[in-house]
Protein backbone atom coordinates (compact mmCIF):
# COMPACT_ATOMS: atom_id res chain seq x y z
CA UNK A 1 0.00 0.00 0.00
CA UNK A 2 1.20 3.49 -1.01
CA UNK A 3 -0.45 6.32 1.08
CA UNK A 4 0.61 9.81 2.76
CA UNK A 5 -0.11 8.81 6.24
CA UNK A 6 3.52 8.96 6.96
CA UNK A 7 3.25 12.85 6.28
CA UNK A 8 0.10 13.44 7.53
CA UNK A 9 1.02 14.20 12.04
CA UNK A 10 -2.09 13.77 14.59
CA UNK A 11 -4.12 16.52 15.29
CA UNK A 12 -4.49 17.73 19.18
CA UNK A 13 -7.21 16.38 20.71
CA UNK A 14 -10.54 18.12 20.00
CA UNK A 15 -13.99 17.79 21.83
CA UNK A 16 -16.85 16.34 20.56
CA UNK A 17 -17.97 18.55 17.80
CA UNK A 18 -21.56 19.93 18.93
CA UNK A 19 -22.39 22.54 15.46
CA UNK A 20 -23.11 21.15 12.04
CA UNK A 21 -20.35 18.91 10.28
CA UNK A 22 -19.56 19.20 6.66
CA UNK A 23 -18.63 15.68 4.67
CA UNK A 24 -17.22 15.65 1.15
CA UNK A 25 -15.75 13.19 -1.72
CA UNK A 26 -13.99 13.49 -5.05
CA UNK A 27 -12.55 10.09 -5.12
CA UNK A 28 -14.93 9.18 -8.06
CA UNK A 29 -15.73 10.92 -11.12
CA UNK A 30 -18.25 13.09 -8.76
CA UNK A 31 -18.38 15.48 -5.76
CA UNK A 32 -20.58 13.93 -3.02
CA UNK A 33 -21.02 16.71 -0.22
CA UNK A 34 -23.72 16.57 2.70
CA UNK A 35 -24.32 18.44 6.19
CA UNK A 36 -25.05 16.73 8.67
CA UNK A 37 -28.62 16.05 9.13
CA UNK A 38 -28.87 17.35 5.66
CA UNK A 39 -29.79 15.60 2.15
CA UNK A 40 -27.07 14.34 -0.24
CA UNK A 41 -25.97 16.75 -2.63
CA UNK A 42 -24.71 15.18 -5.82
CA UNK A 43 -22.81 16.36 -8.70
CA UNK A 44 -21.55 13.87 -11.84
CA UNK A 45 -18.05 15.06 -13.49
CA UNK A 46 -15.25 12.95 -14.62
CA UNK A 47 -12.79 15.76 -14.17
CA UNK A 48 -12.95 19.76 -13.25
CA UNK A 49 -13.38 18.69 -10.03
CA UNK A 50 -11.04 21.48 -8.43
CA UNK A 51 -12.32 24.49 -10.50
CA UNK A 52 -15.78 23.18 -8.76
CA UNK A 53 -15.66 21.82 -5.52
CA UNK A 54 -15.16 25.24 -3.19
CA UNK A 55 -17.74 26.67 -4.86
CA UNK A 56 -20.52 23.74 -4.95
CA UNK A 57 -19.75 23.78 -0.60
CA UNK A 58 -20.33 27.12 -0.56
CA UNK A 59 -23.61 27.29 -2.32
CA UNK A 60 -24.31 24.48 -0.38
CA UNK A 61 -23.52 26.12 3.23
CA UNK A 62 -25.50 29.23 1.64
CA UNK A 63 -28.73 27.22 1.35
CA UNK A 64 -28.79 26.41 4.58
CA UNK A 65 -28.26 29.54 5.75
CA UNK A 66 -24.88 28.75 7.31
CA UNK A 67 -20.86 30.09 7.01
CA UNK A 68 -17.57 28.10 6.96
CA UNK A 69 -17.54 29.69 10.31
CA UNK A 70 -20.31 28.02 11.63
CA UNK A 71 -18.91 24.39 10.99
CA UNK A 72 -17.55 22.37 13.91
CA UNK A 73 -15.48 19.41 11.97
CA UNK A 74 -15.24 18.49 8.41
CA UNK A 75 -15.26 14.66 6.97
CA UNK A 76 -13.41 13.86 4.08
CA UNK A 77 -13.08 10.65 1.71
CA UNK A 78 -9.75 9.86 1.48
CA UNK A 79 -10.18 6.86 -1.39
CA UNK A 80 -8.67 4.74 -2.83
CA UNK A 81 -9.80 5.67 -5.89
CA UNK A 82 -9.47 8.45 -8.42
CA UNK A 83 -5.54 9.76 -7.86
CA UNK A 84 -6.37 13.26 -8.55
CA UNK A 85 -9.79 13.74 -7.25
CA UNK A 86 -8.45 11.98 -4.25
CA UNK A 87 -5.65 14.65 -3.80
CA UNK A 88 -8.25 17.75 -4.56
CA UNK A 89 -10.42 16.61 -1.87
CA UNK A 90 -7.73 15.82 0.96
CA UNK A 91 -5.97 19.34 -0.05
CA UNK A 92 -9.33 21.30 -0.02
CA UNK A 93 -10.04 19.73 3.68
CA UNK A 94 -6.74 20.06 5.19
CA UNK A 95 -6.61 23.97 4.15
CA UNK A 96 -10.24 24.69 5.57
CA UNK A 97 -9.59 22.72 8.58
CA UNK A 98 -6.26 24.99 9.32
CA UNK A 99 -7.85 28.04 8.34
CA UNK A 100 -11.02 27.30 10.54
CA UNK A 101 -9.29 25.72 13.08
CA UNK A 102 -11.87 22.98 13.25
CA UNK A 103 -11.11 18.94 13.21
CA UNK A 104 -10.97 16.90 9.87
CA UNK A 105 -11.68 13.55 10.06
CA UNK A 106 -10.17 11.43 6.85
CA UNK A 107 -12.40 8.52 5.81
CA UNK A 108 -11.94 5.56 3.67
CA UNK A 109 -14.66 4.16 1.13
CA UNK A 110 -13.30 0.96 3.31
CA UNK A 111 -14.81 2.33 5.98
CA UNK A 112 -17.93 3.80 4.51
CA UNK A 113 -18.64 0.09 3.13
CA UNK A 114 -18.22 -1.79 6.46
CA UNK A 115 -20.31 1.03 7.85
CA UNK A 116 -23.67 -0.69 9.09
CA UNK A 117 -22.52 -4.50 8.14
CA UNK A 118 -22.06 -5.56 11.93
CA UNK A 119 -19.08 -6.06 14.23
CA UNK A 120 -16.37 -9.25 13.88
CA UNK A 121 -14.17 -9.52 11.21
CA UNK A 122 -14.99 -8.40 7.46
CA UNK A 123 -13.09 -8.35 4.29
CA UNK A 124 -14.46 -5.27 2.89
CA UNK A 125 -14.30 -5.63 -1.20
CA UNK A 126 -14.11 -1.89 -3.96
CA UNK A 127 -13.90 -1.91 -7.29
CA UNK A 128 -10.35 -1.45 -8.50
CA UNK A 129 -9.30 -0.85 -12.10
CA UNK A 130 -9.01 -3.60 -14.68
CA UNK A 131 -11.52 -6.11 -13.15
CA UNK A 132 -9.58 -6.39 -9.78
CA UNK A 133 -10.69 -5.41 -6.49
CA UNK A 134 -9.44 -3.37 -3.18
CA UNK A 135 -9.63 -5.50 0.15
CA UNK A 136 -9.35 -4.97 3.37
CA UNK A 137 -9.68 -6.96 6.63
CA UNK A 138 -11.74 -5.05 8.88
CA UNK A 139 -12.45 -5.76 12.74
CA UNK A 140 -14.99 -4.01 14.75
CA UNK A 141 -14.95 -1.33 12.10
CA UNK A 142 -10.89 -0.88 12.53
CA UNK A 143 -9.00 -1.72 9.97
CA UNK A 144 -6.54 -4.73 11.12
CA UNK A 145 -4.13 -4.89 7.79
CA UNK A 146 -3.18 -2.76 4.62
CA UNK A 147 -4.97 -3.15 1.80
CA UNK A 148 -4.80 -5.39 -1.12
CA UNK A 149 -5.23 -5.78 -4.68
CA UNK A 150 -6.78 -8.87 -6.12
CA UNK A 151 -8.08 -10.33 -9.03
CA UNK A 152 -11.36 -11.88 -7.85
CA UNK A 153 -11.33 -15.91 -7.94
CA UNK A 154 -7.69 -15.51 -6.41
CA UNK A 155 -6.27 -16.54 -3.57
CA UNK A 156 -3.98 -14.36 -1.29
CA UNK A 157 -2.29 -16.02 1.95
CA UNK A 158 -2.19 -12.75 3.28
CA UNK A 159 -5.87 -12.49 3.61
CA UNK A 160 -7.82 -13.73 6.40
CA UNK A 161 -8.12 -17.46 5.40
CA UNK A 162 -11.39 -18.45 7.54
CA UNK A 163 -13.63 -16.24 9.94
CA UNK A 164 -14.12 -13.15 7.74
CA UNK A 165 -17.11 -12.28 5.77
CA UNK A 166 -16.80 -10.68 2.47
CA UNK A 167 -18.95 -7.94 1.70
CA UNK A 168 -19.06 -4.91 -0.94
CA UNK A 169 -17.88 -5.39 -4.66
CA UNK A 170 -17.38 -8.41 -6.29
CA UNK A 171 -18.41 -9.82 -3.00
CA UNK A 172 -19.12 -13.77 -4.46
CA UNK A 173 -16.64 -14.14 -6.74
CA UNK A 174 -13.75 -12.75 -3.73
CA UNK A 175 -15.77 -14.97 -1.17
CA UNK A 176 -15.57 -18.11 -3.55
CA UNK A 177 -11.72 -17.80 -4.25
CA UNK A 178 -10.95 -17.14 -0.70
CA UNK A 179 -13.02 -19.67 0.95
CA UNK A 180 -14.90 -17.28 3.19
CA UNK A 181 -18.71 -16.27 3.95
CA UNK A 182 -20.58 -13.92 2.11
CA UNK A 183 -21.76 -10.75 4.08
CA UNK A 184 -25.04 -9.30 2.76
CA UNK A 185 -24.06 -6.23 1.59
CA UNK A 186 -23.42 -5.16 -1.69
CA UNK A 187 -21.19 -2.03 -2.59
CA UNK A 188 -22.80 1.29 -1.51
CA UNK A 189 -23.37 2.64 -4.81
CA UNK A 190 -26.16 -0.56 -5.47
CA UNK A 191 -27.77 0.34 -2.16
CA UNK A 192 -30.51 2.58 -3.34
CA UNK A 193 -30.76 5.82 -1.33
CA UNK A 194 -27.66 5.32 0.17
CA UNK A 195 -25.98 8.90 1.32
CA UNK A 196 -22.40 8.86 1.17
CA UNK A 197 -21.87 12.04 3.20
CA UNK A 198 -23.70 11.53 6.13
CA UNK A 199 -21.94 8.11 6.57
CA UNK A 200 -18.98 9.80 6.21
CA UNK A 201 -19.94 12.45 9.20
CA UNK A 202 -21.64 9.25 11.60
CA UNK A 203 -18.28 8.11 11.09
CA UNK A 204 -16.53 11.12 11.89
CA UNK A 205 -18.39 12.15 14.89
CA UNK A 206 -17.90 8.49 16.40
CA UNK A 207 -14.10 8.58 16.01
CA UNK A 208 -14.40 12.56 17.21
CA UNK A 209 -16.28 11.45 20.70
CA UNK A 210 -13.38 9.53 21.79
CA UNK A 211 -11.33 12.57 22.10
CA UNK A 212 -8.47 10.31 20.81
CA UNK A 213 -6.00 12.33 18.53
CA UNK A 214 -6.44 11.95 15.02
CA UNK A 215 -4.23 11.48 11.92
CA UNK A 216 -4.44 14.12 9.61
CA UNK A 217 -6.62 13.13 6.38
CA UNK A 218 -4.09 11.76 3.64
CA UNK A 219 -4.95 10.27 0.35
CA UNK A 220 -5.14 6.43 0.44
CA UNK A 221 -3.57 4.95 -2.54
CA UNK A 222 -3.37 1.03 -3.01
CA UNK A 223 -1.16 0.82 -6.24
CA UNK A 224 0.89 3.21 -7.87
CA UNK A 225 -0.45 5.89 -10.01
CA UNK A 226 -1.09 5.26 -13.82
CA UNK A 227 1.48 7.62 -15.12
CA UNK A 228 4.13 7.28 -17.19
CA UNK A 229 7.27 9.13 -16.26
CA UNK A 230 8.28 12.40 -17.91
CA UNK A 231 10.40 11.24 -21.76
CA UNK A 232 12.11 14.83 -21.71
CA UNK A 233 15.28 14.73 -20.23
CA UNK A 234 15.83 17.06 -16.52
CA UNK A 235 16.73 20.85 -17.16
CA UNK A 236 20.64 21.25 -17.40
CA UNK A 237 21.93 23.27 -14.06
CA UNK A 238 24.15 25.67 -15.14
CA UNK A 239 26.94 27.40 -12.87
CA UNK A 240 27.03 30.75 -12.13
Amino acid sequence: MTSDLQSAPAQSCEPAPKGPVLAFDTSGPWIMAGLSGRPLLREEMAKGQAERLMPLLSGLLAAAGLGYQDLSALAVGTGPGNFTGIRIAVAAARGLGLALKIPVVGVSQFEIQAEGAGDGDLLVSLPAPQGRVYLQHIRDGVAVAAPHLLTPGERDDALPQSGAEVCGYAAAEVAAGLGLSLCDQPHWSAIEGFDLPQVMNRIALRRLATGKALPRPAPLYVRPADAAPPSDPPPAILDA
